[in-house]
């Protein structure tokens, strides 16, 4: 683990993985998360010539917290880390809660980010032309809304959460995600994905919800960037049978980001994209590396 300071004198924990020697790629993780990755991602990238960083965001794991952070407050820590690093260009790729801020490092570092990948995002809070909830489980409407209705009571939920995680093993998240998720994502838990999100978050919250309370939060006000001052090559996937974060996001965001592939893939959820997609995103950001 690297640790890096922000000029605010906040700590960004950091990891570094694959190819040590290979071209550099960024990984912003779901919410809640850590820096830690996927084994079976690092293989891919230490087989393809890649060098995967990835860090906690702030309040999480090992990186000081950043209260009412935005999404596009990721875009000057990436830049701190890469000026630790002596990266001068690289590509970023982000799943989920993490998909929205790769979309914000193409809008506001085009010339330091060369190509981005957004897998499973969510579209802006009060996007025009979408019903945001269309298709989302209760459970996750819910804890949207009350971020949106009450700071006090949000933070209480999400410290409720925050100790069932910590309390959980890999087969309790199957058990609960089984039920909520469509067969497709369920398939992939049985094998060590659920064992990695479990572990991974742990890491992420081991010291308390802020990070993951910021993430929610950032996600319904406004991003702090404009997805048309995207600059750079776009490569989006969503699951037509995501439950998580319903189809219509994709095919929204697909219709509104500039210089983007859109990937809408009718078999794949959420989860599945961790599992079987990783691959093609390496494959499809070596291009421009």
């Amino acid at each position: 683990m690297e640790r890096v300071r922000a000029p605010d004198g906040r700590t960004l924990a950091v990891e570094l993985a694959g190819d040590p020697d290979g071209s550099p790629v960024l990984v912003f993780m779901g919410t809640p998360n850590s820096r830690h990755l996927y084994g079976p991602n690092l293989t891919d990238a230490a087989r393809r010539g890649l060098r995967l960083i990835s860090y906690d965001r702030p309040g999480y794991g090992g990186s000081t917290a950043h209260p009412g952070r935005s999404v596009a407050d990721c875009a000057a820590d990436v830049q701190t880390i890469c000026a630790a690093l002596g990266i001068d260009r690289l590509a970023v790729w982000g799943i989920s809660g993490g998909a929205s801020h790769v979309l914000a490092c193409a809008a506001l570092l085009p010339g330091l980010v060369v190509a981005a990948a957004s897998l499973a995002s969510l579209a802006p809070y009060g996007a025009e032309g979408l019903d945001w909830f269309a298709g989302m489980r209760r459970d996750n409407v819910a804890d949207f809304r009350l971020l949106r209705a009450d700071d006090k009571a949000s933070r209480a939920k999400v410290e409720k959460d925050r100790r069932q995680f910590l309390a959980s093993r890999a087969a309790d998240l199957t058990d609960m995600l089984t039920s909520l998720v469509t067969p497709a994502d369920a398939a992939v838990l049985s094998g060590g994905l659920a064992e990695y999100l479990v572990a991974s978050a742990r890491h992420g919250l081991a010291h308390g919800g802020q990070g993951w309370w910021d993430d929610g939060h950032a996600q319904v006000v406004p991003w702090g960037f404009e997805l048309a001052d995207v600059r750079v090559p776009v490569l989006l996937l969503h699951g037509r049978k995501d439950r998580l974060v319903p189809f219509g996001h994709g095919q929204w965001l697909a219709s509104h980001v500039p210089r983007v592939e859109a990937r809408l893939l009718d078999d794949d959820g959420h989860l599945t994209l961790l599992e079987h997609r990783v691959g093609e995103v390496h494959s499809w950001l070596l291009d421009y590396l």
